[in-house]
């Protein structure tokens, strides 16, 4: 079975990884719908076949990853030697060079497992920075096995919430390699694209307080699960899901998706509910019938985020406020997957999560415990000047109430969840020169694209010379600017030099929507009129 070009990248970073001589355990880090059991598979099978005695630990933490990276494995490799141990699965095979394994299952048994000389763990966010947990448990007994153990991790979300990057001290991750991004993987045709509408009603979680940095799940549920809310909630997914067949909906607690479920089944929408308490087969039925359409909406509470694969999605609702942006993305990644007839999938946000952690191709870490955030909670009373926290909403001192404060205005236009959109602006002009880049000393194109007086200029660079992805990319976008420019390019005879020119005397856009990021700009999007 071939791979695809950027999931065989990812596998000769990880080697070239290891050969610069790097000691410690490399994390890869792969958008959802990137194929990481594929990755995993073809891993698996080099390492047997150029090292005949090596022995292979493949582990996640749900039963459904166990299933799907034992079958791509059987893809890859029909005759592989392998067995699985989950009690999930009900299967307890061991002493293979391969096994694909639970945690929950195998976190004691490390004697029985015996020397392993590689650990891949799938999720690989879930292993704690603490020495703690069964992931750790389980590491620790192997290394001391077995000393030169290496382990590789595989996540698309590389942080914990109240620790930061997952190889962050104290970690048993020392590296992220991040072989490919979600923009490259959308413009490949490999990933759906997401889209976003502000939605009327907010779930809002004043009051709720926090626990592990995370809100308490009794009182979130308290705060967003109101039959008035759950109302107007499921009134506005229908109503925005005119025309999209398959709705995943993530809620605050079990309690809520039951309700949110019933809400949607009492409009005439076929739902369902899947919940930690959904016994397994009841389970399997209502994921069969999803996947196959039978169902519209599906709601969840803290089980569909990962190991579940449903191309179909096309319509992701989040009800579920969370401060952990890794929570976010794999909410926000059930939405990414290609099928037939999708085009993409709108994500709607009543839980401000989109504003909260960002784009989800530019997601904020979170913080490391105790790191300061902010400024301090505090308010100054205009008329006696006490300082006040922010939470009062009468100075204690003279007794003078604050006014009400101010909602900040939206970072994200319209909850930008794929931070694509920018900052409008006419243009009168452009102008095309041939660049070298101080970094790589190769030639490229630049266009400075020129407003009003009042407008600095905005300028792009095209790696038209350039090798893989970056190359092909500018190469394609030069093509589709010519075009509409009405030029005729001759990549045949022509240097760069020309090129510009010839781009210059062409018709520039009327309009172009941009961002900055750091020193460049990036142009998003350019309209002819």
């Amino acid at each position: 079975m071939m791979l695809r070009d950027y999931q065989t990248r990812t596998i000769d970073q990880l080697y070239a990884w290891f050969e610069a001589g790097n000691k410690g355990n490399p994390c890869l880090v792969l958008p959802t719908g990137a194929g990481k059991s594929h990755i995993i598979a073809a891993l698996c099978k080099d390492a047997l076949q150029s090292w005949p005695e090596t022995r292979i630990l493949m582990l996640c933490h749900v039963r459904e990853l166990i299933e799907q990276n034992a079958e791509k494995m059987r893809q890859h490799w029909p005759n592989a030697p392998m067995g699985i141990y989950s009690a999930g699965l009900r299967r307890k095979e061991m002493g293979e060079p391969i096994t694909f394994a639970g945690i929950q299952s195998v976190r004691t048994k490390a004697k029985q497992i015996g020397h392993v000389d590689l650990v891949i763990i799938d999720e690989a966010h879930l292993v704690s920075h603490k020495d703690e947990g069964g992931y750790r448990t389980l590491l620790a007994d192997l290394t001391a096995i077995n000393p030169n153990l290496r382990i590789v991790g595989l996540t698309a979300s590389p942080y914990r919430l109240g620790h930061g990057y997952i190889t962050d001290k104290p970690a048993i991750f020392d590296a992220l390699i991040e072989p490919v991004s979600i923009e490259e993987l959308i413009y490949k045709g490999y990933l759906s694209t997401l889209r976003s509408k502000l939605t009327t009603t907010k779930l809002e979680v004043d009051g709720v307080h926090k626990r592990g940095g995370e809100y308490i799940e009794s009182e979130l549920q308290a705060a967003v699960d109101t039959t008035d809310k759950n109302a107007r909630v499921v009134a506005e997914i229908i109503k925005l899901g005119i025309g999209r067949k398959s709705w995943l909906v993530f809620c605050a607690g079990v309690d809520h998706a039951r309700h949110v479920c019933e809400a949607l089944t009492a409009q005439g929408i076929v739902a369902e509910c899947v919940t930690g308490e959904t016994p397994s087969n009841e389970r399997d039925r209502i994921l069969t019938d999803f996947k196959a359409g039978r169902i519209t909406a599906l709601t969840n509470a803290n089980v569909l985020t990962t190991g579940f694969d449903a191309p179909g999605i096309d319509l992701v609702a989040m009800l579920r406020p969370t401060m952990s942006p890794g929570l976010y993305v794999q909410m926000a990644g059930r939405g990414l997957r290609i099928a037939p007839g999708k085009t993409d999938c709108l994500v709607l946000d009543f839980a401000g999560v989109v504003e909260q952690h960002g784009p989800i191709t530019a997601v904020k870490p979170p913080p490391r415990k105790g790191d300061k955030v902010g400024e301090a909670p505090v308010k100054v009373c205009d008329h006696c000047q006490e300082i006040c926290h922010l939470s009062v909403k009468v100075c204690p001192a003279c007794n003078e109430p604050f006014p009400e404060p101010e909602r900040p205005a939206l970072k994200l236009h319209n909850h930008d969840i794929m931070g694509l959109e920018g900052v409008d602006m006419e243009v009168s002009a452009w102008t095309w020169r041939k660049h070298i880049s101080r970094a790589s000393g190769k030639e490229m194109l630049s266009v400075s694209y020129y407003g009003g007086l009042s407008d600095p200029p905005v300028t792009e660079y095209l790696a038209v010379t350039h090798d893989g992805y970056a190359g092909e990319k500018s190469r394609r976008l030069l093509a589709d600017l010519a075009h509409k420019a009405g030029v005729e390019l001759d990549y045949g005879s022509a240097d760069l030099h020309e090129l510009a020119q010839t781009m210059t005397a062409g018709v520039p856009p009327s309009s172009i929507e941009f961002k900055k990021e750091g020193k460049f700009f990036t142009i998003i999007n350019r309209t002819w009129t």
